[in-house]
């Protein structure tokens, strides 16, 4: 029953696969649970309250609730679009939430916002909108979006591990470890991880980056245990220990099951924010928030698709509509739970890189994300440094599409090369998308090429170029 429903065998992969697949991307993405209430938790609205109207944060609650709409989108994705896709709080677009739309209105306000933006978003998919776009899109520039996300995420996992790190000073934004050093053992739990999993894969064994994972885990709870390294950055005292541990330090849970709570879900007013702030920076605070939600998923499907092999000769995935119908109420589901909006993950390809083909791995991966409601001690088991090794190979494994562009032609080449370049050098999917897609107008209208260009992409161009000139156009409209 599952091989027909899910097609198991058809994607030529196996049960076996599929359940790697789904436990790698949980592993590959779980920090999001302990990471998002960190983000949104510790700041405050524009009435100096915490999410959830109170004066102290709520660090579990948000925790709880979102591992809940992770765990219930994910299995969505699996069981309606049949992809292997995970979906969670997109970072950068929590941190744009906290910092940038609640310090200006209430929180139920700001989410409504999100909402908001999803109810959009999802209009857009069931017109056809949203698809329309994604076929727009030159086959090649789709496969230059996927080499970028691999050189980004390759970059995530570098920087989560503590082997680049960024000098906040200076001409050179980030550096090889601490001021150029490579220090303390997580470090070497990093390359452990990394080197077992380079051998296994090239000795071919099944189950590669889980093994690595585990192992590396393993490893980092012994270092911890014998040293007492403790984390990077200790937020009670906000003492900085370049040897320590990013995020999670690991170590033998003295609590294994807790009961969550989910409180927040509901607490969104749709249409506040227009009382609070001018009905001009509301609409621009949605548009910002709908075409990096809308392109960042774009770019995540069309790699996973490029890395799984399910992507046709036109750059177009089965289920497309359905895989997109679901993103897009991820984001309403994400604020109507007060997390933030949800979104496609690109560390979906570790699953795939395990050898997950379809959407029985996501499902597997939302059933974990719902068991870390009443297990999340268990997630802080796990280090950043055990973790991100597999990033640095599905980077690797994405990177070598880079063969299939055309670099001989300029109308072509130089936009794939802005956005592979622009996406780990901006620290964001769609700034690189976006510019991909202009510059790949202006070239061909300058070429002459006009017809080359589907009537969408002007449209798409035109308003990223006003994602690009949101605040001089803020400031200018006050």
């Amino acid at each position: 029953m599952l091989d027909s429903y899910f097609k198991i065998s058809e994607r030529g992969s196996t049960l076996g696969r599929e359940v790697r697949g789904g436990f790698v991307t949980f592993f590959t993405m779980a920090y999001i649970v302990a990471l998002n209430p960190l983000i949104i938790g510790l700041s405050k609205d524009a009435e100096g309250k915490f999410l959830g109207g109170g004066d102290a944060p709520n660090l579990a609650a948000i925790a709880a609730m979102t591992a809940l709409i992770a765990g219930i989108l994910t299995i969505l994705m699996g069981v309606v679009g049949n992809y292997p896709l995970a979906l969670a709080t997109g970072l950068g677009l929590n941190t744009f939430v906290a910092v940038g739309i609640a310090s200006q209105m209430t929180w139920a306000d700001a989410m409504g916002l999100v909402v908001l933006e999803g109810l959009i978003i999802t209009i857009l998919v069931l017109t056809g909108f949203r698809t329309a776009v994604f076929r727009a899109v030159p086959a090649q520039l789709k496969i230059a979006i996927s080499v970028g996300i691999g050189l980004f995420i390759a970059l995530i996992g570098l920087v989560d591990a503590g082997f680049v790190r960024r000098t906040g000073s200076g001409p050179v934004p980030v550096t090889l470890g601490d001021s150029g050093t490579l220090v303390g053992w997580p470090i070497v739990v990093f390359a452990l991880g990394l080197f077992l999993m380079i051998a296994l894969m090239v000795k071919k064994v099944k189950g590669a980056l889980l093994i690595g994972i585990a192992v590396a885990t393993v490893a980092a709870i012994a270092i911890e245990s014998a040293f007492k390294i403790g984390p990077l950055f200790n937020g009670a005292t906000g003492a900085v220990n370049p040897k320590g541990w990013n995020l999670n330090v690991p170590a033998v849970p003295s609590k294994i099951v807790d009961t969550p709570d989910f409180g927040l879900f509901g607490q969104f007013n749709l249409f506040g924010s227009f009382s609070q702030v001018s009905a001009i920076t509301a609409i621009l605070l949605v548009f910002t928030l709908l075409l990096s939600d809308f392109f960042d998923t774009v770019g995540t499907v069309t790699a996973i698709g490029h890395e799984s092999g399910l992507i046709d000769k036109d750059g177009n995935v089965p289920n497309n509509d359905r895989i997109l119908l679901v993103d897009s109420l991820a984001a309403v589901a994400g604020g109507a739970g007060s997390i933030s909006s949800n979104t496609s993950y690109i560390e979906s390809a570790s699953g795939v890189g395990e050898g997950a083909r379809t959407g029985l791995a996501s499902v597997v991966t939302g059933l974990l994300f719902l068991l870390t409601t009443f297990f999340a001690p268990l997630v802080a088991v796990i280090p950043y440094e055990a973790a991100t090794p597999a990033l640095i190979i599905v980077g690797f494994l994405m990177m070598t599409q880079v063969k299939n562009i055309d670099w001989e032609d300029y109308g072509i080449a130089i936009p794939a090369f802005l956005t592979i370049i622009l996406m780990p050098f901006t620290y964001n999917i769609s700034v690189g998308i976006g510019a991909g897609f202009v510059s790949f107008v202006v070239i061909r209208v300058i070429q002459g090429r006009r017809k080359e260009i589907h009537p969408l992409l002007f449209l798409v161009a035109g308003l990223f170029m006003i994602y690009f000139l949101s605040s001089p156009i803020n400031t200018w409209v006050g």
